[in-house]
């Protein structure tokens, strides 16, 4: 993370036209990105047989700042480290989305908190313009479709499973310290149901494996529902055209 600002500024002080191309070639001196050379070799080409016009537009930059699962087992160490990474980002970035929910309250006030930061903050949110509850109410939809799913369980404690939490849920428990979330004889005795989100992004297979092992761990049973990727779909465009419209007019 302590690198980006200087990729950026060689982008912006680079002779070339495309940006894109530009990150490529420098990420490319991290031994990480060494291993998918062929991968962003394959995408510059295909970047330098755009026509005339695209070449000349200057691309938008989306930097991915991921942070560790374990933050979720306490809401005060989660909404520290987000509060710095986001001090950290403004000093390079036009926009920040947020791709968190409020998190069991822990980020309610993050709005207001920045208001007076040099980039624009965007948030995930419903249709109604909310800010949703967590990523659960993300793959639900929304926090009136989350809302609606918890009271039609009629007092049956369930889990909600995205992909990612299927696939990341031993990791979470080592890293929980044996936090409730995680405690075998708390989740036997309050949660009866896992609740598996599908979407179209999932590999179903391992998806499948996944919450089945979860399932036989706690001793629950599977019911299975649709999720939907359109709030994460369109708060990510809407931040990006808002970034790109304001770069504009400046």
């Amino acid at each position: 993370m302590d690198k980006v600002p200087i990729f950026l500024k060689e982008v912006n002080n680079s002779v070339y036209n495309s940006a894109s191309v530009n990150i490529l070639k420098l990420l490319l001196k991290l031994p990480f990105f060494e291993k998918i050379s062929h991968h962003i070799r394959k995408k510059s080409k295909e970047n330098n047989k755009e026509n005339n016009n695209e070449k000349n537009k200057e691309k938008p930059i989306v930097v991915v700042n991921t942070l560790k699962l374990g933050l979720h087992a306490d809401c005060e160490l989660l909404r520290s480290e987000i509060y710095q990474h986001i001090k950290k980002m403004a000093a390079f970035s036009d926009g920040i989305l947020i791709f968190y929910g409020n998190c069991g309250h822990s980020l309610r006030n993050t709005e207001d908190e920045f208001k007076d930061l040099p980039c624009s903050l965007y948030f995930l949110k419903d249709e109604k313009g909310e800010i949703v509850d967590d990523c659960i109410s993300v793959a639900l939809g929304g926090n009136d479709n989350y809302a609606e799913v918890m009271q039609g369980g009629n007092g049956t404690g369930m889990i909600y499973l995205t992909p990612m939490w299927a696939s990341s849920w031993k990791q979470m428990r080592k890293e929980s310290n044996n936090t409730s979330d995680f405690n075998d004889n708390f989740l036997k005795k309050h949660y009866k149901k896992v609740v598996k989100i599908n979407n179209e992004i999932s590999l179903e297979n391992e998806f499948d494996k996944n919450v089945l092992n979860y399932a036989r761990t706690f001793d629950m049973s599977i019911t299975e529902m649709e999720g939907s990727m359109e709030i994460a779909s369109r708060s990510y465009l809407n931040a990006k055209n808002s970034v790109c419209k304001r770069a504009l007019s400046d």
